[in-house]
């Protein structure tokens, strides 16, 4: 068996490279040079990882920290659809509390382009070129779809709801909404409308791991019609013009969807023709 003073050696650097001792190795049990610079790589990605994610929260917290000092122009624009709505707190620390909330929420929200630049440039190194192009087109289309159906349901969806909710007072029933209930009300709309505009990446991701293909979207475009025009009269007031305005998008998005699962079909042939 070697002793450690025989195994030490020189890195290409002219440094000294130490033997790490490890159990259940062979060799007696030390790690070569070899085994060591192929550790370094993790250690590094692990590293830059940890940075990231350090920086992403720092960005977060600095986005929060500037929502807070404009905390009630948010909350103005928020009501905003409400009318002349006033919201009450019912406990001391009730208001503060839905303010820091809604500070946090905005500024994830608004770091979103942040935090997945990071995870894009996290991962690129280890994609292909047409991998790497394909990320990029995804980010870009998940958070453009993803802002646009939170302006769908700021100026469409969330107004619909609240003049169909506020249609049931009477002189004997007067609405009164809580801060942090109205906020909740709101931020869910927002995020769930959001993520529902997320289908035609969904349809994408589907089609190409082969789990559903175009042909089976069409044929079964009778159903999801029928389903979101369901989902549509659940959610809107009861009038033909509110049903159709919240029907319409849900519309374009499925095919949208089919025809990112055909594009993700085409890709698929010609990748399988090269080979």
């Amino acid at each position: 068996m070697q002793s450690a003073g025989k195994m030490r050696g020189k890195s290409g650097t002219g440094l000294p490279i130490i033997p790490i001792r490890m159990p259940n190795t062979p060799g007696g049990g030390y790690l070569t040079e070899k085994d060591q610079e192929a550790e370094m790589p993790l250690i590094e990605h692990l590293d830059e990882l940890r940075k990231r994610i350090i920086f992403v929260a720092a960005a977060i917290f600095g986005v929060t920290i500037i929502c807070f000092v404009f905390i009630n122009h948010i909350l103005a624009f928020l009501t905003a659809p409400a009318g002349d709505l006033v919201l009450i707190y019912t406990t001391p620390a009730e208001a503060v509390m839905a303010q820091i909330r809604l500070a946090f929420t905005a500024g994830a929200i608004l770091t979103l382009p942040i935090t997945f630049y990071h995870i894009l440039a996290f991962i690129m190194p280890a994609l292909r070129r047409v991998e790497k192009r394909t990320i990029i087109l995804l980010i870009l289309a998940m958070n453009l779809l993803f802002f646009l159906g939170m302006a769908f349901s700021y100026f469409v969806i969330i107004p619909l709801a609240l003049r169909f909710f506020l249609g049931f007072q009477t002189d004997t029933l007067q609405p009164l909404f809580t801060i942090s209930r109205y906020i909740s009300f709101v931020v869910s709309f927002l995020i769930s409308v959001g993520v529902v505009f997320q289908v035609p990446v969904a349809f994408w991701f589907l089609g190409k791991i082969g789990l559903v293909s175009a042909q089976y979207l069409r044929k079964q475009r009778k159903f999801a019609i029928l389903i979101m025009a369901v989902i549509s009269a659940v959610i809107t007031p009861p009038d033909i013009f509110s049903q159709l305005l919240m029907l319409a998008p849900l519309l374009v998005l499925y095919e949208m969807g089919v025809f990112m699962v055909v594009l993700a079909e085409r890709k698929q042939k010609q990748e399988q023709a090269d080979t």
